[in-house]
């Protein structure tokens, strides 16, 4: 059985239950329990509406589960942490700001000096690929480049979890296998733990060390899961 103290992340016995405007209860999650280990590549694989966002968003602190615990390093989860880097379908990024200064708002928030803050932006910048592009605006990068600014932008915060909601699910087939190229190599640099969420199974196969399956519609519960790699 796992433990706090041999898993980077543990969730135990989690559910979700939200309230209509009507007052019903919906069921989200009912009773998932899943592990993950340090610099592991986990990909939760489930079709719409099977709770795999929800709970990658109570991992991430965002939401708080109705019953259940999150444990990340050894301490409960009850909110957001510089510790999690978060990377959604949609880029996020601000439209006002550079490639470099929206990777390195994080930094900057958390008071790092502006050298540092900008080297720390251009390694991240170089990983993905956007050398080059640093003084350029969202609306000129295609859907592609705007996934890696959020990639980088999540990276430059130095998290030891990255946690990704269905990053690609916006792009055509041809950026989407090479986005999935790019995720791998970047997982292979810096060997963080990542949780990543996708409703596609070849892109569950081709990116992740072990998929935890979600089955049926809501509520999502905990189906199989498979070791790849």
């Amino acid at each position: 059985m796992k433990t706090e103290t041999n898993c980077k992340i543990l969730c135990t016995h989690i559910s979700k239950e939200f309230i209509q405007k009507s007052s019903q209860r919906v069921n989200v999650i009912d009773d998932i329990s899943i592990d993950v280990r340090a610099n592991e590549f986990v990909v939760i694989l489930g079709p719409g509406q099977s709770g795999k966002s929800t709970l990658l968003r109570i991992i991430a602190g965002l939401e708080t589960p109705t019953s259940g615990r999150v444990v990340l390093d050894g301490r409960d989860v009850s909110g957001p942490g510089s510790d999690r880097g978060l990377v959604f379908q949609s880029y996020m990024l601000f439209p006002w700001k550079t490639v470099a200064g929206n990777v390195e708002l994080g930094p900057k928030l958390r008071g790092v000096g502006k050298k540092e803050r900008r080297e720390i932006a251009q390694h991240y910048i170089d990983l993905v690929g956007l050398n080059g592009f640093e003084k350029h605006y969202p609306h000129q990068l295609s859907g592609g480049m705007k996934q890696r600014v959020g990639i980088a932008r999540a990276n430059a915060n130095n998290p030891t979890v990255m946690l990704l909601d269905e990053p690609f699910g916006q792009l055509d087939a041809q950026t989407r296998y090479f986005m999935e190229k790019e995720t791998v190599r970047i997982w292979e640099t810096d060997k963080r733990t990542v949780l990543f969420v996708t409703n596609n199974i070849d892109e569950a196969i081709y990116l992740g060390d072990r998929i935890v399956t979600l089955k049926g519609k809501l509520p999502g519960r905990m189906h199989e899961v498979y070791d790849v790699k």
